[in-house]
């Protein structure tokens, strides 16, 4: 097992180097450190404080397979295509998009040997445009825990391609919906600065356009 990493202090330096991290180690991760994200995950907020979230952790290796082999084919038959036939995302070079591409092509083909998954999860009413709002901040709380530790994850949401199989797969009972899947390990890589368009591209100043004057 890698050796411990201690944990970082500052917050800023987490949100700037908690990068999604696709190539994970298959080592064990001790159960303290996944409690922990869970801690981090719960102290979310969610609509009305009504907390009908709900995280499933997955260790099966019969699971992961199966929900693995949908994601997989979910990125080889719609989404890889597209993106290859596509334009580089902003602010990318081509290279670097087909790098990125590269990324997630492998952890398609290695999600189920990440030692664990946390799939988060809200339980009852219709999922709606807003009802994100009430998961989607638990899923980023539990990534910058898991940064602090020393871990690597990544959101993603491509198992949902396939949401029947994929929800049958992992148990899930009538009414309770999955809106995303973390896998997590020890990354093979090392953390570093995210990379995104500068700020005077998309922040805008009392109507939609007008430049933001104090960047």
């Amino acid at each position: 097992m890698p050796d411990p990493v201690p944990e970082i202090a500052d917050l800023f330096e987490i949100i700037r180097t908690t990068r999604s991290m696709r190539r994970l180690k298959s080592d064990p991760v001790p159960s303290e450190l996944i409690r922990k994200i869970l801690e981090a995950g719960v102290c979310a907020p969610s609509g009305g404080n009504m907390q009908r979230w709900r995280f499933l952790v997955i260790r099966d290796p019969k699971v992961k397979e199966t929900v693995g082999a949908l994601y997989k084919r979910a990125l080889d038959e719609q989404v890889a295509p597209r993106y290859r036939a596509g334009e580089p995302a902003p602010g990318m070079s081509r290279e670097r998009f087909l790098r990125l591409l590269d990324a997630a092509e492998y952890l398609a083909a290695h999600i189920h040997e990440a030692p664990v998954w946390i799939v988060p999860c809200l339980e009852g009413g219709t999922p709606m445009r807003t009802s994100g709002s009430s998961i989607y901040p638990a899923v980023q709380n539990m990534l910058l825990a898991a940064r602090a530790l020393g871990l690597g994850a990544t959101l993603t949401t491509l198992h949902l391609q396939f949401e029947q199989e994929a929800e049958a797969a992992l148990g899930l009972p009538p009414g309770v919906h999955s809106y995303a899947l973390l896998p997590l390990g020890y990354p093979m890589g090392r953390f570093g600065p995210v990379r995104r368009v500068p700020l005077a591209d998309v922040v805008y100043e009392e109507q939609w356009g007008q430049a933001y004057r104090d960047l």
